[in-house]
């Protein structure tokens, strides 16, 4: 295989596409195309969903999904999957469907079957869970909220200036249908086949300091992984939830590169 020439980065919840901003100028400047997909409705601004949720509220794991697998199938040539917490199950689920060349799930949120559950973890989504009402809603974070989930490294000031740029509302019912996942029958939207040994490489990246999904979560979804592919963890000291936007980001930004293209396949 061709060494790839695109990369394709996919946002979590809480943010949107906007949130790979620095990401999508540091990999041009390496001389990649550079795609970052927003989920089916979340094509506006940040401000537009903040005032008008309806597209978070409807939206599903289905159609996020089966909007990337459509548009990663559209390439000439399998790409870099990068991923970033919900973003991170993502592209685990697309792998597992013969896409990408590589793939790394950074602060990833956990597949089907993970079911560590860390107190930081429980603290940072409590806003969502508190409620099942929430099942239907979209669910914002307050600013306090925002810095405790995803920018706990940073100061207060430098919390709120980043919740003013990225934070939008996220899905109630996708979250409680993830929480509910282990314990329904069958496979759920976030099912992945641990077993599959036909899956490019993937590489898990944990944020030492992340509170929302801790690198305790991604080390037991690696461990879940028993095909022969290579499967991989690497932690960042300092980091927070939000790596994407963190000091020192580049250094992952192209750690996290450089692994997927000696991986390809």
């Amino acid at each position: 295989m061709s060494t790839p020439d695109t990369i394709v980065l996919i946002h979590g919840f809480w943010v949107t596409p906007r949130s790979w901003e620095h990401w999508i100028d540091h990999y041009k400047k390496r001389g990649y195309r550079v795609l970052a997909p927003a989920y089916p409705g979340f094509e506006a601004e940040v401000e537009s969903l903040n005032t008008d949720t309806t597209p978070i509220e409807k939206v599903t794991v289905e159609e996020i999904i089966g909007s990337l697998e459509q548009e990663v199938r559209a390439l000439d040539k399998p790409p870099v999957l990068i991923g970033h917490s919900a973003g991170g199950v993502f592209v685990q689920i697309l792998l597992d469907r013969g896409l990408g060349a590589a793939g790394v799930a950074m602060c990833s949120a956990p597949t089907e079957g993970v079911a560590v559950v860390p107190l930081t973890q429980i603290k940072a989504a409590f806003p969502v869970l508190k409620n099942p009402a929430n099942r239907h809603r979209a669910v914002g974070l307050t600013a306090e909220q925002w810095h405790y989930a995803f920018a706990n490294t940073f100061s207060e000031e430098e919390s709120k200036a980043l919740y003013e740029r990225y934070a939008i509302p996220a899905s109630g019912g996708i979250f409680w249908d993830s929480a509910l996942a282990t314990l329904r029958p069958g496979h759920q939207s976030t099912y992945v086949d641990y077993h599959n040994d036909a899956r490019a490489p993937l590489l898990f990246i944990s944020g030492e300091k992340d509170h929302l999904m801790p690198p305790k979560v991604q080390q037991s979804n690696a461990r879940h992984y028993k095909s022969n592919t290579v499967t991989e963890v690497r932690e960042f000291p300092g980091m927070p939830h939000l790596l994407p936007a963190a000091p020192g980001w580049e250094k992952v930004a192209d750690q996290a590169l450089d692994w997927a293209l000696e991986q390809a396949r």
